[in-house]
C-alpha cells in the first residue's frame, strides 16, 4: 500500500529521480533557467579548420586564374595577327618574352649555319680616374664546357646566351640602336648574362661591358666529282665577320 506523495511501506527509502537522469531529457537548464547545449552536438567547426579551407580555396582560384591568363596571353603571341593581339601587344610580349616564347622549330628545326663565339670585357674607372680594361672572356665557351660531355646538358647552358643574341639581331639590325621597348628590354637582358658570367667566372670590379661577336659560316658539304673527274670541287671559305658592340653600362660589380 503506497502512502501519499510516492513513498512505499515496507522499509523501502523514497527515490527521488533527478529530471535530468530521466530517459529522453533534455539537456539540465543553467541557473538561470536556460538550457545549455550539450558539447560536441550544435558547436561550430574549430576556426583553424575554416581559415585553411578558405586560403586552400583561394589558392586554387588564383591558380587557376593565372593559368587562364597565360594560355590566353600564349594564344594571342602565337595567333595571326590580329586586331586583339594588336592593341594588347605590349601586355602579350611582356609575359611571353624572353621565359615563354612559342615557335614551331620543334616540327620545323632550323639548324645553326654559322658558328659564333661571344665574348665580353669589363671597364672600371678607378677613384684616380684612370680607366682598367679587362681581357676577353669567352662566354661561348663557358657554355661548350658546361654541355660537353654531358648526358643531360642544361638548357641554360645550351640556349641562353645564344637565343639573347638572336633576339638581339631581330630588334637591333646592324645600328645597335634599340628602337623599341622591346628592343631595349633584349639590350638589357643580354648586357645581364654578359656581366654575371664574368662576375660568376673571373670576378672583379666593373661598370661597363662589352661584348665581341667573330662570326664563321659553316662550310657547305664539298660536291662530289663529276664523272671522269680527278677529284671533288672545294667550296671557297667565307672569311669570319667580327663585330663589336657599344660599351654599356651595368650595375656595379664586385667590391
Amino acid at each position: 500500500m503506497e502512502r501519499p506523495g510516492g513513498a512505499v511501506q515496507g522499509g523501502v527509502e523514497t527515490v527521488d529521480v533527478d529530471e535530468a537522469d530521466r530517459p529522453g531529457a533534455g539537456p539540465a537548464p543553467d541557473k538561470g533557467g536556460r538550457p545549455v547545449a550539450a558539447q560536441g552536438i550544435s558547436g561550430h567547426r574549430p576556426r583553424p579548420a575554416k581559415v585553411l579551407k578558405a586560403g586552400t580555396g583561394a589558392a586554387v582560384v588564383l591558380c587557376l586564374a593565372t593559368a587562364l591568363v597565360h594560355v590566353l596571353l600564349v594564344f594571342l603571341h602565337v595567333a595571326p595577327q590580329n586586331p586583339l593581339s594588336q592593341q594588347y601587344s605590349r601586355q602579350v610580349n611582356a609575359w611571353v618574352l624572353p621565359l615563354f616564347e612559342q615557335n614551331w622549330r620543334l616540327f620545323a628545326p632550323d639548324p645553326e649555319s654559322v658558328n659564333r663565339q661571344i665574348s665580353a670585357r669589363t671597364m672600371h674607372t678607378a677613384p684616380d680616374g684612370n680607366v682598367q680594361v679587362s681581357d676577353w672572356f669567352d662566354l661561348t665557351g663557358v657554355d661548350n664546357s658546361a654541355v660537353r660531355h654531358q648526358v643531360f646538358p642544361s638548357h641554360t647552358a645550351q640556349n641562353m646566351l645564344r637565343r639573347a643574341w638572336s633576339s638581339y639581331l631581330e630588334t637591333h639590325g646592324g645600328d645597335d640602336q634599340p628602337r623599341s621597348q622591346r628592343a631595349l628590354m633584349i639590350q638589357r637582358y643580354l648586357t645581364n648574362i654578359a656581366a654575371d658570367r664574368i662576375s660568376g667566372h673571373r670576378g672583379g670590379t666593373f661598370e661597363s661591358v662589352q661584348l665581341r661577336v667573330i662570326t664563321v659560316p659553316i662550310a657547305a658539304a664539298a660536291a662530289p666529282a663529276a664523272a671522269g673527274g680527278s677529284g671533288s670541287a672545294t667550296a671557297t671559305p667565307t672569311p669570319a665577320d667580327t663585330r663589336y658592340l657599344p660599351w654599356w653600362k651595368v650595375d656595379s660589380h664586385g667590391n
